[in-house]
């Protein structure tokens, strides 16, 4: 009989070698959520629906207020639900004006638009974006629903494991995490779970906590030809952590891997990532939160400072009031301070000011302000069109990186709609063809800019340069493909372009048309000049009999 090859002894070895990589970041994690973000994450996996100890380090709202702008910035500039962020294509495809590919791939991009709105994507992208700031990863779970398609998950941080393939993609996570009795006992039935769930169940414990392992890797066992869903290319086991038992909760499987996995900058073979705008910004955090401190120190004992005077005045009482006043000893002496502090508070002012934009260039603010918002009136469009390129050049490797997760997320939900059987009927001419995606968000679009700007500045020349010239030069201009590519750039829809060939049949016609006019129009000058002759040569009249014009 062949050996299993998937069992609870067989994860929990995989479990504590992930463990050994995930500890190698898991402290540099930590503090960077003691500045960022101290209620997101859940190192101690029991830790949960429990508040963590309350915070001492955060002295300045600062960086809570850049990661928020980051939030909300990468939400409005990448993935705005009012916008058509994203565009559907098929892939090398080379009929890019067949209005019929054209018109179904619009189709497929409303269906997963309304998917997405119907989903809870929306609301927990925000989160999403605030991780990959500050930890440079960031893992969404996707689940299907039969009334939405798409339900989504954000995994805590620290709550989780991962492993990469030869090619440095994410295909294994591990997740931990902790659920109910009656969850657990609904979800599994009762014939999988414990004795020590199902003895929770007897005595009304509903409530009652247990430690749960989910493993998704690819399939050992997978079989491509099998209807059985523990044969697909990821195989999903669910199992208690504490149980002594070896058996599994489930064991199940997914054709496409269920998680989405939003990465920022990974070094070489590393399997999590080594740089993202928290990590950079972390020596200025706590360089603001330490000078926060010694500014609020040195103001104390400018405005509040202790005080010396002699014996004999220990017990006299210090009115805080401008009109107050304390009796002096019989020498004369009175109190005064113990030291006296004059600091160059505007100068310290000026270094915390200096940090606190440096935080927030760090994470993009300022960049998100100029796309986002309108330009300034002290400059010109020109000015502002430079400065938009200029910043783009930084953000563009992080904008690939969210852009990554999210095609993960789409190719989820397509394999979806073709299980659910609800995708538009394609035309024949793409049937086996791959189908592509192309993010035209603002920041998309924004780095798209320079294409649509170097478009019109050629046009723009080659016009002024016929009219100095020679009109003959205007032909140089592909007018029909200049439209097209420039539709294509500005994210313009399909539906609002008349496709090039029946632009042509149209100018066919019309040519056509205008060619039967003309030859109207010679012939009525040549009967004219017919009838003249006829009036002297009886031939004419003849002629003119003949021709039919008569």
């Amino acid at each position: 009989m062949q050996e299993k090859k998937y069992t609870i002894r067989y994860f929990n070895s995989r479990l504590k070698e992930m463990e050994e990589t995930f500890n190698a970041v898991k402290s540099d994690w930590q503090e960077l959520s003691e500045y960022f973000l101290p209620r997101s994450v859940r190192f101690l996996v029991r830790n949960v629906n429990k508040q963590p100890a309350r915070n001492k380090k955060i002295k300045d709202s600062t960086p809570l207020l850049a990661l928020r702008n980051f939030s909300s910035g990468m939400m409005s500039g990448a993935t705005n639900p009012a916008t058509n962020w994203f565009r559907v294509k098929i892939h090398n495809y080379k009929n890019k004006e067949s209005y019929e590919v054209k018109t179904w791939c619009n189709a497929v991009e409303n269906l997963f638009r309304d998917i997405f709105n119907s989903s809870n994507l929306y609301r927990v992208l925000p989160s999403v974006y605030k991780q990959l700031g500050v930890f440079g990863i960031s893992v969404l779970a996707l689940q299907n629903d039969e009334n939405l398609i798409l339900n989504c998950k954000l995994l805590p941080i620290g709550s989780y494991r991962i492993a990469k393939n030869y090619r440095g993609d994410v295909d294994t996570i591990c997740r931990i995490y902790m659920d109910t009795a009656k969850n657990i006992y609904d979800r599994f039935g009762e014939e999988n779970v414990s004795h020590n769930i199902l003895r929770a169940i007897e005595t009304n414990k509903y409530e009652e906590m247990f430690e749960i392992i989910h493993f998704v890797e690819p399939n050992k066992e997978f079989m491509p030809l099998s209807p059985w869903a523990k044969d697909k290319a990821f195989v999903s086991v669910y199992y208690e952590a504490d149980s002594k038992e070896d058996k599994f909760l489930s064991k199940t499987g997914f054709d496409k891997f269920p998680y989405a996995v939003f990465e920022a900058e990974v070094n070489g073979e590393d399997v999590y990532p080594c740089e993202c705008p928290g990590v950079n910004a972390l020596p200025d955090v706590k360089q603001l939160m330490s000078m926060v401190v010694d500014e609020g120190k040195a103001l104390k004992k400018m405005i509040s400072p202790t005080y010396k005077g002699p014996a004999a005045l220990k017990n006299k009482k210090m009115i805080d009031a401008p009109a107050a006043f304390i009796e002096e000893d019989e020498n004369g002496r009175g109190l005064s301070p113990v030291y006296e502090v004059n600091p160059r508070v505007l100068e310290v002012d000026a270094i915390i000011e200096k940090l606190k934009e440096s935080i927030k260039e760090i994470f993009y603010n300022d960049l998100f302000s100029m796309i986002l918002n309108t330009a300034e009136r002290s400059r010109t469009a020109t000015e502002v069109n430079e400065l938009k390129e200029e910043k783009m050049v930084l953000l563009s490797p992080l904008l690939q990186q969210i852009h990554s997760g999210l095609n993960c997320i789409i190719d989820w939900v397509f394999a979806e709609c073709v299980a659910f059987d609800i995708l538009p009927e394609p035309p024949e001419e793409i049937m086996g063809e791959n189908m592509d995606i192309e993010f035209v968000s603002t920041l998309a679009q924004a780095q798209k800019a320079v294409k649509i700007s170097a478009m019109e500045r050629f046009t723009t020349f080659t016009i002024n340069l016929a009219q100095s010239l020679d009109e003959s030069l205007k032909n140089k201009l592909n007018a029909n493909k200049i439209i097209d590519d420039y539709a294509d750039y500005a994210n313009i829809s399909p539906e609002q372009i008349v496709p090039t060939t029946i632009v042509e049949k149209k100018k066919q016609a019309e040519e056509e048309a205008q060619n039967q006019e003309s030859q109207v129009k010679q012939l009525k000058e040549g009967s004219e000049i017919i009838k003249n002759i006829a009036g002297v040569d009886s031939y004419g009249s003849d002629l003119i009999a003949r021709l039919g014009l008569s």
